[in-house]
């Protein structure tokens, strides 16, 4: 089972999201909205998404502004969505790095074929999300599960998220402000501390001893390793 593509719509029109928002969930996408800038900017402190959806005409701000700020830490797909049709709007969203322009009003049908058309441009065609082996420790990262010794390991959203970028990029020195950019967004205000925590949850929670991690170590002065052992059915990057 394959993980969910997440879409942020940033829409202040609550039909027009609602439908909008609707049609992309029975799609198969993961759907969240914000109202104006500032939840829009609030939301992306702590999720990660693979496309946003923008209208241009906010109540506190433009999505352009949306979209110049998050071009300074992110290359996540933006479809500007807005009635402002004139050649110069256009333009200027794709000049702010806007990926597509969808005039409004548009039909359903237009906007689901332009964000699958740039879904498949970023990110290609869909495929079975990866399981990791280790040890007694099974990892589904679709699923978002986690086993040792065939019983379920309870992880908070965080827990998961990192563990599974670790497992995603075995056996290198990841640093740790890698890990507070990829896992907690770039609009975090996170500092690197909350990573040394959370590496110590999950050593709790999975390592034999986590006075000795045997998966998740500590280079010093570095960041952190992940040591997966050469098994067969572990993905691989």
């Amino acid at each position: 089972m394959s993980m969910k593509k997440r879409i942020l719509i940033i829409e202040d029109d609550n039909d027009l999201a609602g439908i909008t928002g609707d049609m992309l969930q029975n799609y198969g996408y993961e759907v969240r909205r914000a109202e104006n800038c500032g939840a829009a900017f609030h939301i992306l402190t702590d999720e990660q998404f693979h496309l946003l959806l923008v209208d241009i005409n906010l109540p506190d701000g433009s999505g352009f502004d949306v979209c110049r700020e998050l071009r300074r830490v992110s290359k996540v797909p933006v479809i500007f969505a807005s009635a402002r049709t004139d050649e110069d709007d256009k333009i200027k969203g794709l000049d702010m790095g806007g990926d597509d322009y969808l005039a409004k009003p548009y039909s359903l049908r237009e906007m689901l074929a332009r964000v699958n058309a740039l879904m498949r441009r970023s990110y290609g065609a869909e495929e079975e999300a990866p399981v990791y082996h280790f040890g007694k420790i099974k990892v589904d990262s679709g699923m978002r599960t986690v086993e040792r010794n065939g019983e379920e390991v309870r992880l908070a959203l965080r827990e998961f998220d990192l563990l599974a970028y670790l497992c995603a990029h075995p056996n290198r020195t990841i640093p740790k402000e890698e890990l507070l950019h990829e896992v907690w967004s770039a609009f975090s205000e996170a500092e690197l501390a909350t990573v040394a925590v959370h590496i110590r949850w999950l050593r709790e929670k999975l390592e034999e001893n986590p006075a000795k991690p045997q998966y998740i170590r500590t280079v010093w002065g570095a960041g952190y390793r992940f040591e997966m052992p050469e098994e067969p059915g572990n993905a691989r990057k």
